[in-house]
C-alpha cells in the first residue's frame, strides 16, 4: 500500500493558543488516477443529486475525554460528499452507505489522547505514527483530514481537492450503481492536554459492503 502525504493545512486554534502546529492531509494510496473536475457545461448526462439520511453514529466519549463521530458529523460528511461527486458527474453513494467506523475512530483516539502539546506527534499513518508516551498503535488506517474548525463537510472537501485522496475516497473511474459501496468515516473532537472540542481529526475510506 502506497501511503502519500499531500496538502498541509494550518491547524492553531484561536480559542487555545497554546494548541498550534500543521497536521497534513494524509492518503492511502489507490491504483488509479484521480479525474480531473468536470468543465462546466459539458454535455455529459450526470446523474442526479439525492437526498437521505445516514445512519446514527454514538457520540462516545473516550476514556480521556475526547468526544467522538456524531450523528451530526455523519451527515456533513456525506452530504458535501455527495454534492461533491454529483458536481463532478460522479454517481452518489447512497446515503444508508455511508457508515460509522469504531475500528478508525479507536485510532483517532489514540492520536487525540496522546499526551504531547504538539498535535503533530502520534499523527500519521498505521507503521509511522508514534505516541510521545509509547503506547501502542490500536485501530484502523484511513485517510486522514484534521484541524481547528474541521468538520465532516470540510474534510469531504479537503478530501476531494487531494489528488491522492481524491482517487483513494471518491475513485474518480468508478461508475455505476453504487449500491454495493460503502464509505467508512470517523471524527473526534478535541484532545489532550488542551486541544478544543473545534480541534478534530478525521479518517474515511471506501469499502465493498
Amino acid at each position: 500500500m502506497i501511503l502519500a502525504l499531500v496538502t498541509p493545512l494550518a491547524v492553531v486554534a484561536p480559542v487555545a493558543p497554546t494548541v498550534s502546529g500543521v497536521l497534513q492531509t494524509l492518503s492511502l494510496g489507490a491504483a488509479k488516477a484521480a479525474a480531473p473536475a468536470l468543465i462546466a457545461g459539458t454535455s455529459t448526462k450526470c446523474p442526479s443529486a439525492i437526498r437521505g439520511s445516514t445512519p446514527k453514529a454514538p457520540g462516545i466519549v473516550s476514556p480521556g475525554g475526547v468526544t467522538g463521530t456524531t450523528s451530526t458529523d455523519l451527515q456533513s460528511f456525506a452530504t458535501r460528499m455527495n454534492q461533491i461527486r454529483v458536481a463532478n458527474c460522479l454517481p452518489p453513494i447512497p446515503f444508508r452507505n455511508v457508515r460509522y467506523d469504531a475500528c478508525m475512530e479507536r485510532r483517532l483516539f489514540w492520536m487525540a489522547e496522546d499526551p504531547s502539546t504538539n498535535p503533530m506527534s502520534a499523527w500519521g499513518h498505521r507503521g509511522q505514527a508514534k505516541r510521545s508516551d509509547g503506547a501502542p498503535d490500536v485501530g484502523c488506517d484511513g485517510n486522514l483530514s484534521g484541524g481547528s474548525g474541521n468538520t465532516g463537510a470540510t474534510a469531504a472537501e479537503k478530501w476531494w481537492a487531494s489528488t491522492g485522496h481524491r482517487a483513494s475516497l471518491y475513485r474518480p473511474g468508478t461508475k455505476g450503481s453504487m449500491e454495493s459501496t460503502c464509505i467508512l468515516f470517523a471524527m473526534t473532537h478535541g484532545g489532550v492536554p488542551n486541544e478544543p472540542y473545534s480541534f478534530t481529526r478525521a479518517a474515511a475510506r471506501w469499502v465493498r459492503c
